[in-house]
């Protein structure tokens, strides 16, 4: 971490330096963002999700609220750094923040997997959903974006926790077209069971992130 040392009243303290919190404040933006948008992008999505009876699409929405978990994990992470006065303070903050996002992943990958697998054994078929399928397309393109602004400040940022929260917002999108697949798959062809397969194997991918990034140490980002 970069701090500047100062004099104050006789006492040295530290202070982040003024391109990291031109860094922090972007990165405090893009969390906001991220959260808003995933609130209202949530409630959307699971409202569609019940009346289509889509899996896919329900773990999206249920998604949405884990990003939303998420970016407030990063939001409290970095009104720390702003506050903090040394940089071992910081080394914890990081590490809790970063172990934070690790257990969303490990909680989204467990509950799109026990769903999909439910809706698999039990053959239930999902219905077209336009609202969904309008929802997933813009879903798609927003949170791409938003992965990658996330982890170019992450990564300038030296910060596991915000490259953590930026690998959760990729899965977002990936989790959005995963959904938007099944959906058209199920309403072009009849292949219910796209649905939920293809929610399966994004939920492997996810629990994959959540590993790396449990182990992932303190040390800055590569």
């Amino acid at each position: 971490m970069e701090f500047v040392d100062h004099q104050k009243g006789g006492m040295t303290y530290g202070r982040v330096d003024n391109d990291r919190l031109k860094l922090l404040r972007r990165a405090l933006r893009l969390e906001w963002l991220t959260v808003g948008w995933n609130a209202v992008e949530g409630v959307i999505a699971v409202i569609a999700a019940l009346a289509a009876g889509s899996v896919a699409l329900l773990g999206f929405g249920i998604d949405s609220f884990v990003e939303t978990v998420s970016g407030a994990v990063i939001l409290w992470r970095i009104g720390a750094e702003r506050r903090a006065t040394d940089a071992a303070r910081i080394g914890r903050v990081e590490d809790i923040a970063r172990r934070g996002v690790a257990l969303s992943l490990w909680l989204l990958a467990l509950y799109v997997a026990a769903d999909a697998t439910t809706a698999l054994v039990s053959g239930e078929q999902p219905s077209a959903s336009a609202v969904g399928m309008a929802l997933l397309v813009v879903s798609v393109a927003v949170m791409k974006w938003l992965a990658n602004a996330k982890r170019a400040v992450a990564r300038a940022l030296h910060s596991h926790a915000m490259e953590a929260d930026a690998a959760q917002t990729d899965f977002c999108w990936k989790l959005s077209a995963v959904a938007l697949l099944g959906l058209v798959a199920n309403a072009a062809f009849g292949w219910w069971w796209a649905d939920p397969l293809a929610a399966l194997g994004l939920a492997a991918l996810i629990a994959t992130e959540a590993r790396r990034t449990w182990k992932l140490g303190a040390a800055c980002c590569g």
